[in-house]
């Protein structure tokens, strides 16, 4: 049997390839009572699993095909990140790229699932389609809110990743997101108002 190998890890989860799959291991955190460590590691692990599942339904994610208390098992999908990838891609491809982005981020919303973390080092750009991974921060919700926020985050990855064309990206993310979402309008109109208030803090 293939032993395992840990390809990342971050502050909640690491990251285990082994036998083919991904195994997301969510970890232990010292600073926590035991019992309420246990409860949030479980309740978390288990919140991510659903939202992966029926967001597997509608957009192209790794295949969850076990979960227990701390563990999610998925498909391992052999790709880099999109953002170690797109400045290497011609500019006229990456806008296009963007553009499917933004048409993938609206037909989630469409099913009231919010990402919670969009940046271009949760995408992979595998088999010349978007993957987006680590719903680790996602939720349900049908809040203008909830979705404006999640394009503001992807307008700050953009900003903070990709600096030299951000904004055609952005600019063809938010034409693609027009494209398929049920409420784009409000939505829109609600992420003027987000970025205006993180402008606002900024100068204080």
């Amino acid at each position: 049997m293939e032993k395992g190998k840990i390809i990342a890890q971050g502050a909640e989860a690491i990251l285990i390839h082994k036998n083919g799959n991904l195994i997301k291991k969510r970890i232990s955190k010292g600073y926590r009572h035991p019992e309420l460590d246990k409860k949030l590691r479980i309740r978390r692990t288990r919140s991510e699993a659903k939202l992966l599942e029926k967001a597997y339904k509608i957009v192209n994610i790794p295949k969850v095909s076990d979960v227990n208390d701390y563990e999610i098992k998925m498909q391992f999908v052999d790709a880099k990140p999109l953002s170690e990838e797109l400045e290497k891609i011609n500019i006229n491809k990456a806008v296009k790229i963007c553009f499917i982005i933004g048409r993938e981020i609206a037909k989630l919303h469409n099913h009231g699932l919010i990402h919670g973390d969009l940046t271009t080092s949760n995408m992979l750009f595998y088999k010349d389609r978007i993957w987006f991974v680590d719903f680790g921060l996602g939720f349900h919700s049908s809040h203008i809110e909830d979705k404006a926020v999640d394009l503001h985050l992807l307008r700050q990855a953009f900003e903070s990743k990709h600096f030299l064309h951000w904004q055609k990206y952005f600019d063809s993310a938010i034409s693609g997101y027009k494209k398929e979402s049920n409420n784009a309008e409000k939505i829109l109109s609600q992420l003027k108002k987000v970025e205006s208030r993180g402008r606002y803090k900024g100068k204080h």
